[in-house]
């Protein structure tokens, strides 16, 4: 027999935008109810993205540290470091347990939230029935239902692809003995990130990027410069691939023969390459998880692309169906899903019309150096305007930079050509990730750079660099004494 239970807000999904859901919704003093689906509750950010990619940045950090070290003064007996893969993922494990159970599970209890443990499935309007899992057979009715069923990784169609075993940025977190040599297809934060993980564990890696540069979707200055110090590091990094076929080459196993390691072949330029490695890691994307979820049933759209069609109020085409997150598309941001799971409950109980300007929600990639992004890039002001007023400082005319000797990368300040506001930053170098927020604020509330310029920054400071690209429009800066305001 079906167990029914009505709320006024069901969720489908445990994630970060259910999260900022059911914390709005208690606000609201509404009855909340929440269906966990896929990854344990948390979802991917806690689970397989953020907190474990971070951490783990972190381990390959210190381990390179020697390496890396550009001081004279500081000498090591033995430069190469030694990482005990298993202890990181074991110390990986402990903080995503803790983050899990303090983040998430005892959030869930202080709101008086049910959850229910199982795959959640919309069987008639406002309806979710659990299909299977611990709570099979259950049926939650809600007065408004928001489907945040977040992401999965996405693999591209290439031939022979399905038939090799390969890693995923999920799957790769189980994996106690790393291969001595890895080929990562694809060239955004995910590929990148881990391609410096593995690296400075002492894997050999081949990122092998489609586009012509990796962080196609970012300003292309931040990609070359990216590309660039990867390469210094001795990470190969190959653009321009036309991949034709995915296979895993054949060893002599005594009286078998054995599939080994994954080889892609590919073309570049015109020319056909082979890249051959003990392992192989796709990271090209992730892809809404929109399926089997019922939504066809209940009259809810997705575009062809697999993510949930909403309006700019997150309402789907039921009315009475709301959607967040990764589910709904780019940009798969965990902050950004929690700001639009916050503003579908405004939005659905109390009529708020709350939305987002995407314009002004930063991009970054924990790379080392650094990556970050907001607003409006060089080609994209080009295309609106027919004009751009643009200025890069490079890192190592930054007095920070230079005093600590880490002066890889730039920052470029794109501002409006008539009114002097800045619409877009993009940067390259240390503390990047941290130093976008000021940017972040100066796009957001159309600060001008004058408005920088006038604002007096701590010397010395990574943050100059940014006033330094906004002087850069009113003056030769490489004439310009430290503290020139």
């Amino acid at each position: 027999m079906e167990d029914d239970h009505s709320y006024d807000l069901v969720i489908l999904g445990g994630g970060a935008a259910a999260f900022a859901a059911i914390t709005e919704a208690s606000h609201r003093g509404l009855s909340t109810a929440m269906v966990n689906t896929g990854l344990p509750i948390g979802g991917t950010c806690v689970n397989v993205g953020c907190v474990p990619s971070k951490h783990l940045l972190a381990v390959g950090e210190n381990a390179a540290t020697p390496r890396e070290n550009p001081f004279d003064a500081v000498q090591y007996s033995d430069d190469e470091p030694t990482v005990d893969w298993g202890t990181a993922l074991d110390g990986t494990d402990e903080l995503v347990e803790r983050f899990r159970q303090t983040n998430y599970v005892d959030v869930a209890n202080h709101y008086d939230v049910d959850v229910y443990e199982g795959y959640g499935r919309l069987v008639h309007d406002t309806i979710i029935g659990v299909v299977d899992g611990t709570d099979e057979g259950v049926r939650i009715t809600g007065e408004k239902v928001l489907v945040a069923t977040g992401s999965s990784p996405w693999a591209p169609p290439i031939d022979g692809l399905d038939d090799v075993d390969y890693y995923t940025s999920e799957t790769i977190l189980a994996e106690r003995d790393l291969p001595g040599s890895v080929v990562i297809i694809g060239g955004g934060y995910v590929a990148l990130e881990w391609g410096q993980i593995l690296h400075r564990v002492g894997v050999d890696v081949t990122i092998l990027q489609r586009s012509n540069r990796v962080l196609s979707d970012m300003e292309g200055q931040l990609g070359r410069e990216l590309q660039r110090s990867f390469g210094a590091q001795g990470i190969d990094v190959v653009t321009g691939n036309d991949f034709k076929r995915v296979r895993s080459p054949v060893a002599d196993g005594g009286t078998t023969a054995v599939q080994e390691g994954a080889t892609v072949e590919t073309v570049i330029e015109g020319d056909r390459h082979e890249f051959t490695a003990e392992s192989l890691l796709v990271a090209t994307g992730v892809h809404p998880n929109s399926e089997n979820i019922g939504l066809d049933d209940v009259g809810v759209e997705i575009h062809d692309g697999g993510s949930v069609r909403v309006d700019t109020h997150f309402q789907t085409t039921n009315p009475d169906v709301y959607a967040a997150g990764d589910v709904i598309g780019e940009p798969e941001l965990e902050t950004v899903a929690a700001k639009e799971g916050n503003h579908a409950v405004k939005n659905a109980f109390g009529e708020e019309d709350v939305t987002i300007d995407y314009d002004a929600v930063p991009a970054v990639v924990f790379t080392s150096p650094e990556v970050a992004s907001v607003g409006t890039t060089e080609l994209e002001y080009m295309d609106e305007h027919g004009t751009c007023s643009c200025r890069t400082v490079q890192m190592d005319d930054v007095p920070r930079a230079k005093v600590v000797e880490n002066t890889d990368g730039l920052v470029q300040v794109v501002k409006h050509h008539e009114t002097d506001e800045i619409v877009g930053v993009h940067m390259v170098g240390p503390r990047a990730a941290d130093m976008i927020m000021e940017a972040t604020l100066a796009v957001k509330f159309e600060l001008t750079v004058d408005d920088i310029i006038d604002t007096v920054h701590p010397f010395p400071t990574f943050s100059e660099a940014f006033k330094q690209a906004c002087q850069a429009f009113r003056r030769d800066t490489s004439t310009m004494s430290c503290c020139v305001e």
